[in-house]
């Protein structure tokens, strides 16, 4: 009997034609540094290891030895000796200084008048309190600041123009009164047109089956009807007014 292999060990593996094109922009996407850090940090070396107070500042070296450069000190300069008990003061020493002069006079400081506001001994200074006049006493206490009367200044003349051009356009937009000649003029004028209207309106056919016949006969009916209301409007006011010309 012969032994067959499985059928997945006879047959080759798939590799895809695109899988070194695929491996080569792996490999130009990556970027050397993209860690937490450098990827390569150079090592110290083991001799230079950190010594005790090698951090500390330095002062500045000295031009000349300690030797040559006299130290003087408040604390180590030797003062001069005390006066003994047998030595006698130095007398008639005079000077043309006055002291008195020279010595600023002290004023005593006035006190600020204060109030006690609680049992415990709180003071309140009664000056910025609020108990006691203060601004009524000023020159210009109850006078109008100067701002606020430049403001209503400014105020009163926009109302002023504006007052002017409400008036000028209100002229300009004024109606004037029709005389009665010309308003007899209107209406007889008006009348003429409607006996016209009608009478072109009497020489339409009595059947009207046509689409024009229809709109002619509508067109007239509305002027006429227009007409009518502009002759009752004439004969029922006597007096009208009409915008006046430019």
């Amino acid at each position: 009997m012969i032994d067959r292999a499985p059928l997945f060990f006879l047959l080759s593996r798939y590799v895809s034609k695109f899988r070194p094109a695929a491996m080569l922009e792996r490999k130009l996407v990556k970027e050397p540094i993209r860690t937490m850090g450098p990827a390569r940090v150079e090592l110290p070396s083991p001799e230079n290891f950190l010594k005790k107070h090698s951090k500390e500042p330095k002062l500045p070296e000295q031009m000349q030895s300690s030797k040559d450069v006299h130290k003087t000190c408040s604390f180590t300069e030797r003062k001069p000796p005390v006066p003994r008990r047998n030595d006698k003061p130095l007398m008639g020493i005079h000077t043309k200084r006055d002291f008195l002069k020279e010595t600023p006079v002290l004023v005593p400081m006035k006190p600020q008048p204060a109030c006690v506001d609680t049992s415990k001994g709180h003071k309140q200074v009664l000056e910025n309190s609020g108990l006691v006049p203060k601004f009524i006493t000023r020159k210009d206490f109850g006078r109008v600041p100067a701002y606020l009367q430049q403001r209503s200044e400014a105020e009163r003349r926009a109302r002023e123009e504006y007052e002017n051009f409400v008036k000028a356009e209100r002229e300009q937009r004024a109606m004037k009164h029709m005389t009665q000649e010309e308003r007899q003029a209107i209406l007889k004028h008006l009348k003429e047109t409607w006996d016209k209207l009608h009478h072109e309106y009497q020489a339409l056919p009595l059947i009207i089956d046509t689409v024009s016949q229809r709109a002619t006969k509508d067109c007239l009916e509305r002027q006429m009807k227009q007409l009518e209301d502009d002759i009752n409007l004439f004969e029922r006011f006597k007096i009208i007014y009409i915008p006046k010309d430019d």
